[in-house]
């Protein structure tokens, strides 16, 4: 069953002498403020930044360094217990919902930035370092860590690796993928892996691209090393209007085609637009339907060039509108605003659902047409926000879970969105991951034989199936439950759940 926000829980069986027994060694490894049981303060740690879904863990561990991470997965293993990484909890898939009868571990007192070396450009930290703390770190050098997530004051390197995320400058930089060198993690059974290495390249198969964005189902991740940046020199955002949302899509696959990969492409509805301008007061253009952030940086020579053509590309594209920052605190207006679009959300509704699909450029305009008829059907509003220069969609749901049925047809719109982004080419996810919320979206993007490979990877890795169970790999048999295609979410059965 899929899990309203405020279910019945069951309760977690302290009595059992295995689970007794289980605490008792927890115990022993950790202090008694890094072991939580009480059923009050486990309720910070029910849910991620998707609290559509809860569930109360059966423990909360905070270990403090590797040796009592090994030491608890050791326990854990033995005991057969599950176990559900978590970092800062920004995470919008589920991903870190807790098993009810597994340990919760949370791996933000493993937040210490281990070295910095300006010279190799790389860093080395700890899995609960903040994304932010890097690049403040590495500022002094004039150096940063250059994936940005929406939420990078607050999320940790370790779930950025969980889930392979981006932000608003990913298209020229790259993913998580791209500026991770190393991790060090830890296996079910306690063994301590390296993979990938501070050099260009390591020996033997590369498995650090597996790892990445695994979830948390293959190991934990203990340690980072990534790559630093240098700084540009400027940066300047065109901030484009257009009348049209359709024509706004064409003109980011306008921009590509032309050969421009700028630092980042991002584009906001109207909607999306309207709520952000009253809380960050960013100066966007309010009667537009659609507007593009679209960011140059590099040398003043560089970025006069590359705006310049930008420029050319989007009055070319229809652009109603063009105003370029004319300094760097409104350059970071025309970001704030952005990065501050799901907290917005939270200011106009009760709730909000955000999606995360991928599709080809030239199909956004055709994306957002079939979202503004979906809701009319589902009776619901949506805003929307792009990393537009990668097709990654992030369509945000309101809807207030204390009317009955709004969560439903929510679920429902979401699933609808997932379902149109295969069918353009895409994909189901871009960079906040399956988890939970799209387990049932990997049916019908996947074949019966594609997602058996993906379940003999995961057995490879953690043969007894402990880590972050029933999270982004579905069984076969629910995807032949719901004959694999077009079943709303909100009418499917979750077998394993039931099994709890």
């Amino acid at each position: 069953m899929n899990l309203p926000p405020h279910s019945a829980e069951r309760d977690p069986d302290f009595s059992g002498a295995a689970s007794a027994a289980l605490l008792r060694e927890l115990r022993d490894i950790l202090t008694p403020e890094s072991l939580i049981t009480d059923r009050e303060l486990l309720r910070p740690y029910e849910c991620d930044g998707l609290s559509a879904y809860r569930r109360l863990p059966f423990a909360v561990a905070l270990p403090e360094d590797e040796a009592q991470v090994v030491a608890i997965l050791v326990a854990c293993h033995r005991a057969g217990v599950p176990i559900v990484p978590r970092g800062a909890g920004t995470g919008l898939s589920a991903g870190s919902m807790p098993h009810p009868q597994g340990v919760l571990l949370s791996l933000t007192k493993l937040n210490r930035i281990l070295k910095l070396d300006p010279v190799a450009r790389v860093a080395v930290v700890q899995t609960g370092a903040r994304n932010l703390a890097i690049s403040e770190a590495a500022a002094p050098h004039g150096l940063y860590y250059a994936p940005d997530p929406s939420s990078q004051i607050a999320c940790t390197i370790g779930g950025n690796v969980a889930e392979n995320s981006g932000g608003v400058h990913c298209l020229k930089y790259g993913l998580t993928m791209q500026n991770v060198l190393r991790v060090r993690m830890v296996t079910i059974e306690g063994e301590i892996l390296e993979l990938g290495s501070h050099a260009l390249d390591a020996p033997g198969y590369d498995l650090l691209p597996l790892v990445i964005g695994s979830e948390g189902l293959l190991g934990i991740v203990t340690e980072v090393t990534v790559r630093l940046t240098p700084k540009p020199q400027m940066a300047q955002v065109i901030m484009a209007s257009f009348d049209d949302v359709r024509k706004a899509g064409e003109a980011v696959a306008a921009v590509i085609a032309a050969g421009i990969i700028p630092a980042g492409l991002e584009m906001m509805d109207q909607g999306a637009a309207a709520a952000v301008e009253p809380f960050v007061k960013a100066g966007y253009d309010l009667e537009a339907k659609a507007i593009l952030l679209c960011e140059s940086d590099g040398t003043a020579e560089e970025v006069a060039e590359e705006v310049g053509r930008m420029r050319g590309v989007l009055e070319h594209s229809g652009a109603t509108d063009l105003r370029v920052s004319r300094n760097e605190a409104e350059r970071l207006r025309f970001w704030a605003g952005r990065k501050a679009a799901f907290p917005s959300a939270g200011r106009i509704s009760p709730d909000y659902y955000c999606m995360d699909g991928t599709i080809p450029k030239k199909g956004l305009g055709e994306m957002l047409t079939a979202i503004a008829a979906m809701e009319t059907k589902y009776g619901l509003r949506c805003i929307n926000v792009f990393h537009a220069g990668d097709g990654n969609l992030h369509p945000l749901i309101l809807y207030d879970a204390n009317i009955p049925g709004q969560l439903e047809r929510t679920e429902a719109f979401g699933a609808e969105i997932l379902r149109l982004s295969v069918a353009l080419g895409g994909t189901i996810t871009g960079e906040h991951g399956v988890g939970f919320e799209k387990i049932h979206s990997m049916c019908e993007q996947f074949s019966t034989d594609e997602l058996k490979a993906f379940h003999a990877v995961k057995g490879a890795f953690d043969p007894p199936g402990l880590l972050n169970p029933v999270k982004a790999i579905p069984s076969l048999h629910r995807c032949a439950e719901m004959g694999r295609m077009h079943v709303h979410h909100g009418e499917l059965k979750f077998p394993e759940l039931e099994r709890l």
